[in-house]
């Protein structure tokens, strides 16, 4: 009886350890800036994986309820749930609050984070109840051997080398995607290239001449992009009753010259940018080690 008891519990947490979040619990803090650009730290509530999911019985959680002061004051932000209450998982206005993973449960008036506790109630940093989409653009070449235009095989695997754009985040100063939140009411597709051009190509800094010439190439060659995610992103900024979503696309430069016309420069929120190589060790912002981990599959590369 007891071998089977520890079965059950053992194939439970194994479940769990597939599903349930990781980043956004503790042992890791809730870190923000604050107005004045100083770091200040929350500690999560302590939730186990076998208490993750809001299924399970958790009769002593009572988390702490935070949401940034200048998230409050924001005009971009949803307003407190008293002063309205939104239309959950469905088209509100111009916000899409429904999730990429199925319907959301509602308790009371308040909306659950589809994958579970994360130790701290309220929106955090974020702006919007429930899901906060974003949009990410994987832009990927294969890895060329130095003054030559043949493909690097990696030796351990015996498979082709990936490498993709990534930029170096301003805030937490993790190599990320140069993604970004879709604005009320914007296509995702437009997202995508328009955090591309910010963080990517530097355009908040460029003419009108300059940006409308860079536009034309990123729309020529993201119209050849693929879907490759749609859902939960495992972000440190979530919370019970807000969190991120992303929608991610696969941008894949086969012979890698229409992507070397590309004036490629760090801008808006990222401080740096470099082709990045692919492997089992990459370590990057929120799930987007995930991400690329998708794109490695698809294009059976070195892992």
């Amino acid at each position: 009886m007891l071998s089977s008891l520890f079965r059950f519990t053992h194939n439970q947490v194994l479940k769990m350890s597939r599903n349930h979040h990781v980043k956004c619990r503790y042992p890791n803090d809730y870190i923000y800036r604050d107005e004045s650009g100083k770091s200040r730290s929350i500690v999560r509530l302590k939730v186990p994986n076998i208490d993750c999911s809001w299924d399970d019985e958790f009769d002593i959680y009572d988390p702490i309820t935070f949401t940034a002061p200048f998230v409050l004051k924001a005009a971009w932000a949803d307003p407190p749930l008293e002063d309205r209450t939104p239309k959950w998982n469905s088209i509100d206005g111009k916000v899409d609050r429904r999730s990429g993973e199925g319907k959301y449960r509602i308790q009371g008036n308040i909306c659950l984070n589809i994958k579970g506790r994360t130790g701290l109630r309220g929106r955090g940093v974020l702006g919007k109840w429930g899901p906060n989409h974003a949009a990410d653009p994987i832009v990927t070449r294969w890895k060329r051997k130095e003054g030559s235009n043949e493909i690097e095989i990696h030796p351990n695997s015996g498979k082709k080398v990936l490498q993709f754009v990534g930029i170096k985040r301003k805030d937490t100063g993790e190599w990320a995607l140069p993604g970004g939140m879709v604005d009320p009411g914007e296509k995702v597709s437009i997202t995508v290239r328009r955090e591309f051009m910010e963080e990517a190509m530097n355009s908040t800094q460029g003419t009108p001449e300059e940006n409308a010439q860079k536009e034309k190439m990123v729309e020529r060659f993201f119209s050849k992009g693929v879907e490759i995610y749609r859902g939960y992103v495992d972000d440190p900024r979530n919370t019970d009753n807000a969190w991120m979503e992303t929608t991610a696309f696969l941008f894949h430069d086969e012979d890698g010259k229409e992507i070397a016309e590309f004036d490629l420069k760090a801008g808006d929120d990222a401080v740096d940018l470099k082709w990045i190589d692919i492997s089992g060790s990459i370590e990057l912002y929120a799930s987007h080690s995930d991400l690329i981990r998708r794109v490695v599959k698809l294009k059976d590369a070195h892992w």
